[in-house]
Formats: structure tokens, C-alpha cells, sequence
């Protein structure tokens, strides 16, 4: 019986030897041929793999089971690894493993899968299809750089591919790119780790409230990192592990941090984050560790219990934990979080003394009496805490982009004389102020107030009180707003809006572009000062269509229109619709509000010294420019200027614009037209345009900067210079000239560039040198270019002034008084379109 029994037991392992899956067999064969020390496996030549080394089979003898880490295997996966069918488990890790990863596409029974710690060095973008049945990845710590892409990008199909993923280790991996959204929306999976990679952008906000319980992302490599807020990483509430140290994320700690209460290990280490510290994560029960180095925190250094704990290279009020800042120190540091902590004051705003060196704080006897911070781009809100500055004296604020309503603790300041808010985005009503503090609020579009009565801030010295909607700007005469008829309780607007068509991508310097231009056939009235203008273009394939000047005014006194106008009322905000028109298309505000977002910050091109340049697009599509003009600006002087943007800014639909514009940083004058002269002699020296995103080389992208850095060294100026110019000893040595002129011209200040008769001075000698070699084109648009220059100048200047019909130009008129057209324009372009 015990004879029969072991010949039993023999022959079901013969069975069982036989059954082994040949193409089981196979792979594993191919795999050992791969493999430059396939004998550290211990594999022998017969066909009973399920009995091998490391090797484990299901009942059916398919492999299910492959362990071969920490062996110090040298080779490659061959091509045909994929055909074990029935595989759930493999470790590889801690090998030689090199060459290309195959595709694991359709390994469906794959569970846990363990690639790192070895050589690969390219991974196909196919890898992760049909891998239904993953639970457990690591590729750590493998260069699979791909070739010449250097890097992979994971596939956003990765959630539907392996919906059951738990865990997911792709650190130190050459991974690029943006992190997947769809990682954020698998709801199993639970550990990520990406650090060590050169991955950038935010946290996608698909990981709102993701169960994980670990994330990693420190320490991207490149000049790029992961970047952008931490909001999202406080709905991940079942976090207890999250490092982000090493990267370039900014803002400030979310205040709702707290409830992330399963938080033990938390690294923000150097990054760009800012502001204060939330006092809720010290309520964070199992804290055992925090990483602050190296950002730009700001106010006390949180209390926190942990004993590895460290916060060096930031800007706390204190170096020790709960210790807290001056009184003044913390009303600055919240108003500081409230206009979205600005670059420009962090570096500064540090410490616990604002006396010290805090840009645009000015203290007396150790007290904060002037907060000073015009023109900053500041956005956000004004905190309620400036009221807690109890010595304030003067508040100036303009020209930011400052949005909700003035704090009324603010009317309880005993000191403060001054309030000047103006050219911000401020909305009403007014907070009653005493009759001795000078208020400015001018500027801001969606200002209302009550109406006035005795306590009503003054906007001087005397004692007479004045509404809040009319004050006075420094340097600007008071504009007052129509007489509203007796009885009326209508309030006026307090902005000009200005629109042209744009139809092609904006950019801050175009302020318009086909054929616009800001033309009459019959002079009109100004528009009341109250008022919501919109000048839309021509259609440029009409000679004859006008501009149109839509005046949206909401008072019931509205001004009256000339030549070629429809006036028509509106129910709701706006009572009064007038319109000097063509046969185009009408705006009216409602829709410039609904094109630009309600002015929305984000749709800021630039800020001139009338007011705010915004881009918008209409319902059909259309990009348009929007010039939303302060009311207290709204002079002859003020609408002379913009159309000298319309006549100077010129562009045709047809051709590539004379790209000399730039930034809307101040008034139209004579220094920003030498700004624009020089960046036109920089044109003449390189041959390239004064913009173009489509350089190669990033930093030749704006020719003005650019240019004032290579001017500076004769070796890169002679290598920047046109080929076109026939460049001898002689002729460099005018263009050094030239270029060094150049840089004057667009120095940054307006204070520091020379006036045009210094450029006319010093190029006149050079007239010579410059002159055409032929002689072919003696007399240009008009011009005899034998004339001196200056003659030459005075020549244009009186065609120029033959042309001008007071403040608005006639368009017949432009038509007789300019030259043919020039060689090489088509002939559908015409004087007036020159004009």
C-alpha cells in the first residue's frame, strides 16, 4: 500500500511538471537568454518551471508569481514578458535591470508590481493600458529618460486603465509635465509619490477633497518646479504624510489647514509660500513634525508642539515660537493678507519694527503715520485692521486695483487727514468721514454714494462739504457732474469707457488695431463728464463707414448729439442711450461688462494716466480693447490724448503692424514717443520686430530689453545687426552711437530718456553717412529728402499741421492732405486708411 501510495505521489508531479503552460516556459526561457548572469537564477534546462527558483504557478501551472529582487540581475526584459498571461505578482526591484521597458498592456492580473531601483531607461506610452487589476506600482528611481525627449509623461488615461490603484510610486523617475487630473479622481488610490521629478504646474483641483493619505511631490528638478496654491491640499482631509518641499508654491497656508486633523508629517520647506502662519495648524492633534525653512512667512511663529520643528529663512516677528508681533506689526501683516501679499512689499515687510525699512510705511516718535503704496498693482480687498493704526495721518492707496468697499473703521481714525483711493475698483457707499479728512475715491467705476448731508467729507481745507463722488485728483482741475434735474434721485456713473476691436491675440502695448480710429464727419459735443463712452471702428472694408461714439449715460439729464446720431432710452441702471454711429454694431456698458468679466483684474492689459486698458471678448467671438476712463479726467485735453493713441498706435488688417508700441504706462506725450523712437532705431539696427513670442531664443522675445543688455557689448551688438546693412568700421561706429541712443530713449524711467531734440541733435551729423546710395527717390510722401533734417522735420510737421481740424480730425480733409499711396500697399489701402 505505501509502495502504491509513492508511486501515486511521483506520478502527480510528473503530472503536475507536464502541465506547465508552455508559453509560460517560454517567456522565462527568453527572460534567462536576456540576462547577462542568467545563472545567478539557479534555473535548470527541464521543463518543470512551477519547480524552479523564485517561480510560483497557479493549479492550471500558469506562472503567477515571479520574485527576483536584491539578485543583482544584469540584462534586459525580453519583448515577449508580457505574454505571461496570468502573472499577479512581480518584483524586480533592486536590480540591473537596463533597455526599454515593454508594454505590460493587457497583464490584467497584475496586482503588485515592484520595477525599482534599477536601469530602465524608457517606458512606452502604452504601458498602463488594461492593467485592470493593479493595486501596487513603484518604478522608483529609474532615468527613463526616453531617448531624446528626456522624460515620459504619465497618461492621463491611467484612472480608467487601473481603477483599483492603491498605491503609486513614480519618485525620482524622469517623469515631465503636469501631474494628471485624472490621479486626483481615483478614489482608491491612497499613496502617491512623484518627488524627485521634473514635473510643473499646480496640484490639479481634481484632487478637491481626494482621499489619499500620502502625497509627495518634493524636490522637482529644472528651473520650473510644481507651482501655485495650496487651497486644494486642505479638502484632502484623510492626509497624513504631504511633502511639497522643493518646489516654487506660493501663497499662503490655507486658513482651513486644521482640518486635515490626520496630518502627522507636513514639509513646505523651501518654496515660495508667504503671509501668516493659520493658527489652526497648531490644532492639528498628531503633528510630529513640520518643515517651515525658507519661505516667506510672516507675523508669530506658530506654537506648535512637535519636536522637530524648524522655520529658519523667513520673516517672523520672532524667533521663537509664541511670541507675538506688535500691535501696528499685526494690523499691517492683515492688511498685507488681505491685498494677496505683493511681491513688491514682502521683502521688505519683515520683522516686528514697520520703522525699520518697510517700503511705504512712514512712522514719527515709533508710530506708523503714513501707509504709502500708490500705483503697486495691489489687488484684494482694504482689512478693517488699518483701524487698529491709531496714529495714521495719511492713507494713499491709488492707482491699485483694489475691489470691495472702504472699511468704516477707517472714520474712527482721531489723526488721519488724507484718504486717497482713487483710480481703484472700489464700490460704495462712502463711510461718513469727518469734514477735516480729504477723501479721494475718483476713478472707481462702481462707486455710489448717499446723498450728501453735513458730516459729508470734505476734499480741502475749507469747510464747505462736497459729495464723495467729485473729488479732486493732485495735478488735475475738480471736474463736477451735470446738473440733475430737481427732484431726480438718480446717481451718476463715474467712468469713461473707450473700446476698439481687436482681432487678433491683445498684448498690453496694442491699444487698437483694424483701421480704428476716432473720426467725425461734424464735430459733437463732448460727452457729459458722467457718461459711458464706447468708440468702435470703422469697417475697414468700407471707405465711408465712421466711427462710432456710443454715449451710455444713467442720469436722466443727458447731453444732446450732432450729425450722424441715434438716441434711444433704456430701462433699469442705464436711462439714456445716445449714439454716434455707422452702420456697424452697437455696445452698450451692460455688454463691455459681460466682454471683460465686470473689469476683471485678470483682464488688465495696462494703466494709463487716464485710466485702466482692459481686454474683453463679445458674444460672437470678437476681442476687443476697453479704456475705462476716470470721470474726474474726462477733459478736452483727456479725449485730445486718446485720439492721439488712435493716430500713433495705427495698425492694418492687411499688414504686420509698425511694431513700435508699447506698454500703457503713462500719459501720450513726448517721452512716451521717444520710448517709442528708440525702440524703432532698435528695429533699424537688428532688423526684428519689437515683439515676437515665436523666437527660439526666449530672451530675444521683447526686442527693448534685450537690446539694452547685448547694446552695452560691441561683440554682441555687431553680431545683432541686420544683415542688411552694410556694415564697415565706419558705419559701426554710428550705430554704436545709434544704439546707445537706443537704450536712452527706453530707459524705464519716463525722468531719464532725452527729449527728441537731442536725438534730432545727434543724429543730424550722421545725416551724410546715411544718406541712400541712390537717388532714385528723391522726393518721399511728399518730402524732399535732400533737405537737411531739420528742414526735412519742419516740412512733415506743417503737412501734419494742414491736416488738423481742432481736437477732432475730419476725415475728408485727412483724405486730400496726405501723399499717394506708397509703393508696395496695396491699392485697397488708401491715404485715409494711412491717416
Amino acid at each position: 500500500m505505501r509502495l502504491l501510495l509513492l508511486l501515486f505521489f511521483l506520478l502527480a508531479a510528473a503530472a503536475a511538471a507536464a502541465a506547465t503552460n508552455p508559453g509560460d516556459l517560454a517567456v522565462l526561457r527568453d527572460l534567462r537568454k536576456f540576462l547577462t548572469n542568467g545563472d545567478v537564477l539557479g534555473w535548470p534546462d527541464d521543463d518543470d518551471a512551477c519547480a524552479w527558483p523564485h517561480v510560483s504557478c497557479d493549479q492550471s501551472g500558469r506562472v503567477d508569481n515571479l520574485d527576483l529582487k536584491g539578485l543583482d540581475l544584469a540584462g534586459k526584459l525580453p519583448p515577449s514578458f508580457p505574454n505571461l498571461g496570468a502573472l499577479k505578482g512581480l518584483s524586480l526591484q533592486n536590480n540591473r535591470f537596463s533597455g526599454p521597458l515593454p508594454s505590460f498592456r493587457g497583464m490584467a492580473t497584475l496586482e503588485h508590481v515592484y520595477l525599482n531601483d534599477n536601469a530602465f531607461d524608457s517606458i512606452p506610452a502604452d504601458f498602463f493600458r488594461g492593467l485592470s487589476g493593479l493595486l501596487f506600482f513603484s518604478l522608483r528611481n529609474n532615468r527613463l529618460l526616453n531617448a531624446s525627449s528626456g522624460g515620459w509623461t504619465l497618461s492621463d488615461d491611467i484612472a480608467a486603465s487601473s481603477p483599483q490603484l492603491q498605491f503609486l510610486q513614480l519618485d525620482n523617475c524622469s517623469l515631465v509635465g503636469a501631474i494628471p487630473d485624472s490621479l486626483g479622481k481615483m478614489s482608491s488610490l491612497q499613496n502617491l509619490t512623484l518627488a524627485y521629478n521634473s514635473l510643473v504646474g499646480p496640484i490639479p483641483s481634481s484632487f478637491n477633497g481626494s482621499a489619499l493619505q500620502n502625497l509627495e511631490l518634493n524636490n522637482q528638478q529644472g528651473e520650473n518646479k510644481l507651482s501655485g496654491p495650496l487651497d486644494v491640499v486642505a479638502t484632502m482631509t484623510s492626509l497624513q504624510t504631504l511633502w511639497l518641499h522643493g518646489n516654487q508654491f506660493s501663497g499662503p497656508i490655507p486658513d482651513d489647514i486644521a482640518a486635515c486633523a490626520a496630518l502627522a508629517t507636513l514639509r513646505l520647506s523651501n518654496n515660495m509660500l508667504v503671509g501668516l502662519v493659520p493658527p489652526g495648524l497648531a490644532a492639528i492633534p498628531h503633528l510630529t513634525e513640520v518643515w517651515l525653512d525658507n519661505n516667506k512667512f510672516l507675523g508669530p511663529v506658530p506654537a506648535l508642539k512637535t519636536g522637530n520643528f524648524t522655520f529658519s529663512g523667513n520673516g517672523f516677528c520672532a524667533d521663537k515660537s509664541g511670541v507675538a508681533c506688535s500691535p501696528e506689526v499685526t494690523a499691517l501683516l492683515q492688511f498685507l493678507a488681505q491685498v494677496e501679499y505683493p511681491a513688491s512689499l514682502l521683502s521688505t515687510w519683515t520683522g516686528n519694527n514697520p520703522c525699520s525699512t518697510w517700503l511705504g510705511v512712514t512712522c514719527n516718535d515709533g508710530h506708523v503715520t503714513l501707509l504709502n503704496l500708490p500705483d503697486l498693482g495691489l489687488n484684494g480687498t482694504i482689512s478693517q485692521s488699518l483701524g487698529n493704526l491709531t496714529n495714521l495721518t495719511n492713507v494713499k492707496l491709488k492707482g491699485n486695483h483694489l475691489t470691495g468697499r472702504v472699511p468704516d473703521s477707517l472714520t474712527k481714525l482721531a489723526s488721519l487727514k488724507e484718504l486717497d483711493l482713487s483710480m481703484n475698483d472700489l464700490s460704495g457707499p462712502l463711510p461718513h468721514f469727518s469734514r477735516t479728512v480729504k477723501v479721494n475715491v475718483a476713478g472707481n467705476l462702481n462707486f455710489n454714494n448717499p446723498a450728501p448731508d453735513p458730516d459729508t467729507t470734505t476734499h480741502s481745507n475749507d469747510a464747505s462739504p462736497h459729495p464723495a463722488t467729485t473729488p479732486t485728483t493732485p495735478g488735475r482741475s475738480p471736474v463736477s457732474p451735470p446738473a440733475t434735474p430737481p427732484g431726480s434721485d438718480k446717481k451718476h456713473s463715474s467712468a469713461v469707457v473707450l473700446a476698439t476691436t481687436i482681432p487678433v491675440a491683445l498684448s498690453v502695448a496694442a491699444l487698437i488695431s483694424v483701421g480704428a480710429v476716432f473720426l467725425c464727419r461734424k464735430r459733437a459735443p463732448k460727452p457729459p463728464h458722467t457718461a459711458s463712452v464706447v468708440v468702435h471702428p470703422r469697417d475697414s472694408s468700407d471707405p465711408d463707414n465712421l466711427a462710432k461714439i456710443v454715449v451710455v449715460t444713467n442720469g436722466s439729464n443727458s447731453g444732446t448729439s450732432q450729425g450722424n446720431t441715434n438716441s434711444g432710452g433704456s430701462s433699469g441702471v442705464f436711462a439714456d442711450v445716445q449714439m454716434y454711429e455707422a452702420p456697424n454694431f452697437r455696445i452698450a456698458v451692460q455688454v463691455l461688462r459681460g466682454a471683460t468679466k465686470n473689469f476683471a483684474q485678470e483682464n488688465v492689459l495696462g494703466r494709463g494716466g487716464f485710466g485702466v486698458v482692459y481686454k474683453g471678448e463679445l458674444h460672437d467671438g470678437t476681442m476687443i480693447a476697453v479704456k475705462r476712463m476716470e470721470s474726474a479726467v474726462v477733459s478736452n485735453k483727456a479725449l485730445d490724448e486718446f485720439q492721439a493713441e488712435i493716430a500713433v498706435k495705427f495698425t492694418y488688417s492687411n499688414y504686420k503692424p509698425f511694431s513700435c508700441l508699447h506698454p500703457l504706462t503713462g500719459k501720450i506725450s513726448t517721452k512716451s514717443d521717444v520710448f517709442s523712437f528708440g525702440v524703432v532705431l532698435m528695429e533699424l539696427i537688428t532688423g526684428m520686430t519689437a515683439i515676437d513670442e515665436n523666437r527660439v531664443e526666449e530672451e530675444t522675445r521683447y526686442l527693448a530689453s534685450w537690446f539694452c543688455v547685448i547694446g552695452k557689448d560691441q561683440d554682441k551688438l555687431r553680431a545683432a545687426i541686420d544683415p542688411a546693412l552694410e556694415l564697415t568700421d565706419e558705419t559701426f561706429e554710428s550705430i554704436c552711437v545709434i544704439a546707445e541712443l537706443a537704450g536712452h530713449c527706453t530707459a524705464r524711467e519716463p525722468s531719464q530718456r532725452p527729449e527728441m531734440g537731442h536725438a534730432v541733435n545727434l543724429l543730424v551729423p550722421m545725416v551724410e553717412k546715411w544718406r541712400p546710395l541712390s537717388d532714385d527717390a528723391e522726393d518721399y510722401l511728399g518730402i524732399d529728402l535732400h533737405l537737411p533734417l531739420l528742414q526735412m522735420v519742419k516740412s512733415w510737421q506743417d503737412a501734419e499741421g494742414s491736416l488738423a481740424d481742432g481736437s477732432i480730425l475730419s476725415l475728408e480733409d485727412s483724405k486730400g492732405s496726405i501723399p499717394a499711396r506708397p509703393a508696395g500697399f496695396a491699392e485697397s489701402f488708401t491715404s485715409a486708411d494711412g491717416r
